[in-house]
């Protein structure tokens, strides 16, 4: 891969994530690339102005932050066939992002350079609202989930919602709310609410109860082929409110409904081969025992 531009985006109120971008910026201008420095504290409008008014668009996007941060870039940036190199820069180990070692080390310009990485297609999702003419009021993309809550402040609000898949009606959830979740999301919110670990490269769907009032409400994976409709129960108080990869988008009120898809555009995530597995990422975020025989030998 021969790099030209490359745009840095690093995570906001962090100085770690602005020192490490000022050390990405020097290793790019000693290499003779041109990079540009974004905050992660921006908006959309933001982002197109920048490249909208570019002759060529940069090969790669470096993001510097945590899982949160890489969210926010993805969305962002769905409507630009751009590759994300992903960084864990001040927070704990992600499940989106390459070790650090790579960055600091310089080594990850010539892993580009020699191609020794993997694009890794990660589906998105896609969220219309619509009215009942069908008509679409808003769209919102996501990496991770859409879910749905109550709107009320309460101590302990719950909501009534009914579910249809592929046209079939097939149940409703009373509880704290529902998500949706692709499965690169189900080590999100939706692991958090008990839901399964589905690997990145499976074309599924999760969709989870959040703390469901019925013992029968259990989390189900679907194909990510699949059509969702979700709707506010209408003899359920107020409406609820719909949220994507851990932010506030709109309130769904009860004439309007929600129609859920896997997204059209991919999300392209550069994986090094010398990054650690997906399986190794599991062990060390979840505590899992891994190799014991290796700990043995570490501890004679």
């Amino acid at each position: 891969m021969k790099l030209s531009l490359v745009l840095i985006i690093y995570r906001s109120n962090s100085f770690i994530a602005l020192d490490s971008s000022i050390f990405c910026e020097k290793v790019l201008k000693d290499n003779k690339i041109k990079s540009h420095r974004i905050e992660s504290d921006f908006n959309n409008q933001q982002i197109d102005n920048y490249l909208c008014n570019r002759q060529s668009l940069p090969e790669v996007v470096i993001v510097l932050g945590g899982d949160g941060t890489v969210l926010k870039c993805a969305n962002a940036l769905v409507n630009y066939d751009i590759p994300l190199l992903c960084f864990n820069i001040g927070g704990n180990l992600g499940f989106l992002t390459q070790e650090k070692e790579f960055l600091f080390d310089k080594s990850f310009l010539k892993i580009l350079e020699k191609e020794e990485f993997i694009i890794d297609l990660r589906n998105r999702l896609k969220c219309n609202i619509l009215d009942n003419e069908k008509n679409i009021i808003k769209s919102y993309d996501a990496l991770n989930d859409f879910y749905f809550k109550s709107v009320e402040e309460d101590i302990s609000p719950t909501n009534q919602i009914e579910i249809e898949i592929d046209t079939e009606k097939v149940n409703e959830y009373k509880g704290d709310g529902l998500i949706v979740s692709s499965s690169t999301g189900s080590t999100a919110y939706s692991m958090a609410a008990g839901g399964p670990i589905v690997h990145p490269s499976i074309d599924a769907l999760v969709i989870n109860p959040i703390c469901p009032m019925s013992l029968a409400s259990r989390p189900i994976v679907i194909p990510n082929t699949s059509n969702i409709i979700i709707r506010a129960v209408k003899k359920s108080q107020g409406s609820i409110k719909l949220w994507r990869d851990g932010s506030k988008c709109m309130t769904i009120k009860q004439n309007n409904y929600c129609e859920i898809r896997k997204g059209s555009r991919y999300c392209k995530m550069i994986k090094f081969r010398q990054s650690i597995s997906y399986y190794s990422t599991l062990i060390q975020k979840l505590d899992w025992k891994g190799d014991l025989s290796l700990k043995n030998n570490l501890g004679n």
